[in-house]
């Protein structure tokens, strides 16, 4: 009887042992599905409906979704209608202040778009090439309307456009980011990576230089040959620029992992949360989305340009640094290939002011450290050059009033 009873004890402390062990097995199960990324969860999901995904209900209901999360998930996307607005207004009233106006309106959210779609493309490859993707569709919008906007002649436009944008940038947005965050986080100054801001503070002085010599070769009538000398100086800086840009992006990409291994140790909070977010819609979905908003903007473009009647636009959406090292010299080249003389020759006043305002913006980030005092600087500076260009008057157009 106790042998008995000591195997059934055994048998039954080993059922224990074995009903403890696939309790332990289905908590570790949930605890590693629990640590599976969300987009391959989204991935792994995408894989259960097998061959049903190809089905005619199933690309529908794909197509419906992509559209939702594309146009009704931004309050932004109010605006989208302003677009075929301009459109209908240009047939049938002819008026071109509202066509300018609804077109300006119906390009906002398109490039704030263009701008996700690229973003949810950049899920699904590997860092160089999203970095890549961020770098070429970052200012769109910007090339887009210069392109246009040089098709139609309009070359000091493309300038002041341009110029308009990279000091709205440097000024006003960063001087917003910097209150902002100053004003959220006042009880201790925001760090930020000093390497990098020095990096760009840098190509922006190398763009500055690149304006300011083809200016003094024309203010000071020291050219080689009249005519000729100016325009040919701005091929040679812009190409010599976009060289400097493609080198810049390949060592912002080869530097990438060091940073990131940098933000894991400063902010571990703020690192699982670029792991744990995923791509709102599929990679093809991303690729076909960019391809038309680029030609719904590069349509509206051509609307807005053709209403222009001596308005410069400045779209403040990319950076300072990919406008004055990449869509600047794009001009340039492009308007060497199809034959429009447009070159780096501003005026000595657009000249200085961009010149004084990297001085600015270098000066307030030397340091690594940034609060709502500096900030509040760089938005009065902005305020200061508004005021200066709204009382001046540019040379170009008192030319051709005269002509």
């Amino acid at each position: 009887m106790g042998s008995t009873n000591n195997l059934r004890m055994l048998g039954f402390n080993s059922k224990l042992e074995m009903k403890s062990s696939s309790v332990k097995s289905m908590i570790e199960l949930q605890d590693d599905s629990r640590a599976i990324p969300m987009s391959t969860t989204r991935n792994l999901s995408s894989l259960k409906g097998g061959p049903e995904l190809f089905g005619t209900n199933s690309a529908w209901n794909i197509m419906k979704a992509s559209i939702k999360t594309a146009f009704f998930s931004d309050k932004i996307n109010l605006l989208l209608p302003c677009g075929p607005l301009a459109m209908l207004v240009d047939q049938l009233a002819h008026r071109p202040g509202w066509v300018f106006m609804l077109s300006l309106l119906g390009i906002i959210p398109l490039a704030e778009r263009l701008g996700w779609a690229t973003e949810q493309l950049v899920f699904y490859t590997v860092p160089t090439v999203g970095g890549l993707l961020n770098a070429t569709f970052g200012n769109a919008t910007e090339l887009i309307i210069s392109l246009f906007a040089m098709k139609q002649g309009m070359l000091r436009l493309v300038q002041q456009s341009l110029l308009g944008s990279i000091l709205s940038n440097m000024l006003l947005v960063l001087g917003c980011a910097l209150f902002c965050g100053g004003i959220t986080h006042h009880n201790k100054e925001q760090m930020f990576n000093r390497s990098n801001a020095g990096t760009n503070v840098g190509l922006l002085l190398m763009a500055v230089m690149a304006l300011i010599f083809p200016t003094l070769l024309h203010v000071t009538n020291t050219e080689l040959q009249i005519g000729t000398s100016v325009l040919s100086l701005s091929r040679f800086c812009s190409c010599i620029m976009l060289v400097a840009y493609v080198i810049y992006i390949f060592f912002l990409l080869t530097n990438q992992k060091q940073d990131y291994a940098s933000l894991k140790e400063d902010s571990p909070t703020a690192s699982s949360d670029i792991e744990e977010s995923a791509a709102d819609i599929s990679k093809w979905e991303s690729i076909i989305w960019l391809g038309l908003l680029t030609l719904f903007i590069s349509v509206l473009s051509e609307y807005l340009v053709n209403a222009i009647e001596d308005i410069s636009l400045g779209v403040a959406i990319g950076s300072s640094t990919q406008i004055s090292m990449f869509v600047m010299p794009i001009c340039v080249v492009v308007g060497w290939m199809t034959g429009r003389p447009i070159d780096l020759d501003f005026e000595p006043f657009e000249t200085a002011t961009l010149f004084m305002t990297v001085l600015v913006v270098a000066f307030m980030l030397q340091e690594g450290t940034s609060n709502y005092f500096k900030g509040l600087m760089l938005m009065l500076c902005y305020m200061i050059v508004a005021a200066s260009f709204f009382v001046h008057i540019d040379p170009a157009s008192i030319q051709d009033n005269l002509q």
